[in-house]
């Protein structure tokens, strides 16, 4: 009996505890969303906790009326799916490469792709190099120059050794299966899970992307919802410098609606995407991580 009432005290404390940073984890998120439908007076005062008092949408309408608004979410779409394409088109094929043990080098060249994780060219030499060969303020210099990952190659390499039983490829062979063959219809069906984890990766990577877009692009057509937002909001708080009085209250409070909307907007999706891949996620990170 005491075993057992123990027992029950240790799960009242573990689920207690997981509920309350759970409740932490979760509140905030909460708190953005209701502040950005609240009155910014209630919010900075502290009488907004769990609903609104008075439901509002003039930091919606105001974003909504910007004419880049809508064009930079576009372009921010178009840039996370086409890069997430190419990232796993070219970072899985490399981490299944460096996993065969039949590769002349293999150690070597996994050497070569560590190196960068910690040593890069820097932001001029990058730049240079972006504009001799013509990707400068151009739709792919968003989705190119940085589709190769080091870390998700390694990640890659360390779910197909674990994951890809040697037997496969054996009797692959043994029906005459080729190496590509063998990849597309039989290892990359078996793995949906590094699939999703680096997809995953990739398009928040992206969406969330700012500064490269602030370097290397200067047609306001290409520029990502960030990059949209951060000018709106940096506008708006030039604007508050220069007024005086009411209307500096009124800019106020309509940067401070407008930045609480930006957030959940631009958060939105990849929020609402991410429950549909959580379970090849979870698994696949396992899996890449348990051991060499």
């Amino acid at each position: 009996m005491k075993k057992v009432s123990s027992e029950k005290i240790l799960d009242f404390c573990t689920y207690g505890f997981a509920i309350l940073l759970m409740l932490l984890i979760i509140y905030p998120l909460w708190f953005v969303v209701i502040a950005s439908f609240s009155d910014p007076a209630d919010v900075a005062n502290g009488n907004v906790w769990l609903f609104p008092n008075e439901w509002r949408l003039e930091g919606y309408a105001k974003l909504f009326e910007q004419p880049l608004f809508w064009r930079g979410y576009l372009n921010t779409i178009l840039y996370t799916v086409v890069g997430t394409i190419i990232a796993l088109v070219v970072n899985i094929p490399a981490g299944y490469v460096l996993s065969r043990k039949d590769l002349l080098g293999r150690r070597w060249l996994s050497v070569l792709f560590i190196i960068p994780m910690f040593v890069s060219g820097g932001l001029i030499p990058t730049y240079l190099t972006v504009k001799n060969v013509g990707l400068l303020d151009t739709f792919w210099v968003m989705v190119l120059p940085f589709a190769v990952s080091s870390y998700n190659i390694i990640v890659a390499r360390t779910f197909f050794n674990n994951s890809i039983p040697n037997g496969l490829w054996e009797a692959a062979q043994i029906d005459g299966c080729g190496t590509i063959r063998y990849f597309l219809t039989m290892v990359l069906p078996l793995s949906k899970a590094i699939l999703a984890v680096i997809g995953l990766w990739t398009a928040v990577g992206i969406w969330n992307s700012w500064f490269n877009a602030l370097i290397y692009l200067t047609n306001e057509d290409l520029q990502p919802l960030q990059l949209i937002l951060r000018r709106l909001l940096i506008s708006n708080q030039m604007l508050q410098s220069q007024a005086s009085g009411e209307l500096a209250s009124e800019l106020r409070a309509t940067a401070d609606m407008m930045k609480y909307a930006a957030i959940v907007i631009s958060t939105a999706p990849i929020m609402l995407l991410y429950p549909f891949l959580q379970k090849y996620f979870n698994q696949g990170v396992m899996i890449g991580a348990i051991k060499e």
